[in-house]
């Protein structure tokens, strides 16, 4: 259980029936969440899309924020597995890590552009920074993954090159999370994917220009 869940009020479960009645109401919290947003998120409306009782929900939770807060937690717990997952399985070669990444980030948020915004906004310390604890995990499961592929990057600092690409990758994903329902860019979350990998390629492949090169 993650430090997240690890507080007063919060009563994790111990046995696989109870894990799974709690992962059926983070599921339904995030529906409303995603469908309703915060002005509509409310333990009632969790407990009726999830099929059981208020107080069922209120043996667990101390209330709507603390849920919200396991929500978060859950989302992030999922964006950290799916990279780890999309990167052991990720073709040979540098394109092959880049890809794997962008297309994981691009799944774990697609259908949840609601819902992270939600959960990204007045946030509490704690909640920065376990955010912030999610987004350094996934940066450096990619830098570790490219490390085999270092030589075929033409920047100065091969190393620093690719977590500098693997923020760019993570700030274009959240911020077309937070802004595509108003600010549309055309795209499906796939082609963006495509588009951010060949972004970040390109990069890699380029050799900086020298002091001199530079009017």
């Amino acid at each position: 259980m993650s430090a997240q869940h690890a507080e007063p009020g919060f009563r994790p479960p111990q046995q696989a029936r109870s894990r799974e009645s709690l992962q059926k109401v983070l599921t339904s919290a995030e529906h409303v969440l995603s469908t309703g947003g915060i002005d509509e998120f409310t333990v009632a409306a969790v407990a009726e899309h999830a099929g059981v009782s208020v107080g069922a929900i209120y043996r667990r939770f101390t209330g709507k924020e603390q849920l919200l807060k396991a929500v978060k937690d859950d989302l992030l717990k999922q964006l950290e597995t799916g990279v780890a997952e999309a990167l052991r399985a990720a073709s040979p070669g540098l394109r092959g890590a880049i890809g794997a990444f962008t297309d994981a980030m691009a799944r774990t948020f697609s259908g949840r552009t609601r819902a992270f915004p939600e959960l990204l906004g007045g946030q509490p310390a704690e909640g920065v920074e376990r955010g912030l604890q999610a987004l350094e995990t996934i940066q450096r499961a990619l830098v570790e993954s490219a490390e085999p592929y270092l030589d075929d990057v033409a920047q100065h600092d091969p190393r620093n090159a690719v977590r500098f690409a693997a923020r760019s990758i993570i700030g274009s994903c959240v911020h077309r999370a937070a802004t595509c329902q108003s600010w549309p860019d055309g795209l499906s979350w796939q082609a963006w994917a495509d588009a951010t990998t060949e972004m970040a390629m390109t990069y890699l492949a380029s050799r900086p220009q020298e002091p001199s090169e530079v009017e």
